[in-house]
């Protein structure tokens, strides 16, 4: 069977795109495909490929990985599509993998925005930005054109028109998220993205506000989890989004609230955030390219990046089939709220914020 590479760059085509289809072919029945949006640019058809494998009962839970939506933030969808690489490998000989997936549903979306990335711009071809794209207010002040902006889609950071509809990738991801994962009796997420920082971030909603999130307990027990499982794989910080700047428009506060409206099942969604300005500091002249600036450009960081990432993901999908053996309960929720609240936010903020936590 034929051996593909993920590279850091090419100068023509689309290799995450060829390479997903490839593995999509290579599969077979044993992952299930659906397009769930089309892109044109160019005159050209990009499909959003949405991949699925292990069980659709709605008695298991389920997990979601997503790249690819800010188009010049290749390595996101190049970790994931390398997962889903080992992940197909392993089908055709793991039996261990199969009773997993008896346990699991897991969605992947590597590629949300390919106009952006076909054409190496942050936004999609319509010049918006989908992470700035949903339906909701920052409930104060935000940076200005960071936090997301109307002015011109000349701009970065273009949230779109106030009166027009959510774009059809971002559309695309809700549509994904409220029916393959959110129908479950428990679910998570995660986000995969770069360019902030020198290390390696995982963020919990909020980004429109700093105030704490109803299900704190829960992601602090999942952090505590992590730490005691892979006590010498530290490398992410584990925060707030809010922590490090604010935003109108996230998608994922967007989904999150909308789930804890209305219903009572629980969603985690979390957002990995490679720190790029490592690569540029170990490579200034990276910050001349404008994908330099958002992925590992020499090989063997490249390829370091593409594996460090497995046991992130290995252990986001052993935890949620397991999710009944740590979601905190009862005296221990209450223990586990206040840990968080002076882990994250300080013990000013227990009095105020208690009530979350029942």
């Amino acid at each position: 069977m034929a051996q593909f590479h993920i590279r850091p760059f090419s100068d023509g085509g689309f290799p995450e795109l060829d390479l997903l289809e490839s593995l999509i072919r290579q599969a077979g029945p044993q992952l299930r495909t659906d397009v769930v949006c089309d892109v044109r640019v160019d005159g050209e058809r990009l499909p959003v490929h949405c991949l699925e494998l292990g069980s659709t009962s709605p008695d298991v839970p389920a997990i979601g990985f997503f790249g690819g939506i800010h188009g010049v933030e290749r390595i996101g969808a190049q970790v994931l599509i390398a997962f889903l690489q080992t992940l197909v490998e392993r089908l055709q000989w793991d039996q261990s993998l199969h009773d997993l997936l008896d346990k699991i549903r897991i969605v992947l979306v590597p590629i949300v925005n390919p106009g952006g990335m076909r054409r190496r711009t942050r936004a999609n071809p319509a010049g918006v930005d989908l992470m700035r794209n949903a339906p909701v207010e920052a409930d104060h002040d935000v940076s200005m054109l960071l936090g997301g902006q109307r002015l011109s889609r000349l701009l970065p950071w273009y949230r779109g028109r106030a009166s027009a509809p959510m774009q059809p990738e971002a559309l695309a991801v809700c549509e994904v998220v409220e029916h393959r994962l959110l129908r479950h009796r428990f679910s998570l997420s995660l986000d995969c993205h770069s360019g902030f920082g020198a290390i390696d971030r995982i963020w919990f909603p909020y980004a429109r506000t700093r105030q704490p999130i109803d299900n704190l307990a829960d992601i602090f027990a999942l952090r505590s989890l992590f730490r005691r499982t892979h006590p010498y794989h530290s490398i992410y910080r584990i925060e707030p989004q809010a922590h490090q700047y604010t935003t109108h428009g996230d998608l994922w506060d967007y989904l999150y609230d909308r789930n804890r409206k209305t219903s009572a099942r629980a969603f985690i969604p979390l957002t990995l955030e490679m720190g790029s300005w490592l690569w540029v500091k170990k490579s200034p002249a990276q910050a001349f390219s404008v994908l330099g600036m958002f992925n590992p450009i020499a090989p063997h960081r490249h390829q370091r990046i593409l594996r460090t990432h497995h046991t992130l993901f290995d252990f986001l999908i052993r935890a949620t089939i397991s999710h009944q053996h740590w979601l905190p309960v009862a005296a221990s929720r209450q223990a586990m709220f206040e840990a968080a609240i002076a882990h994250w936010y300080g013990p000013e903020h227990l009095n105020k914020d208690a009530a979350l936590a029942r």
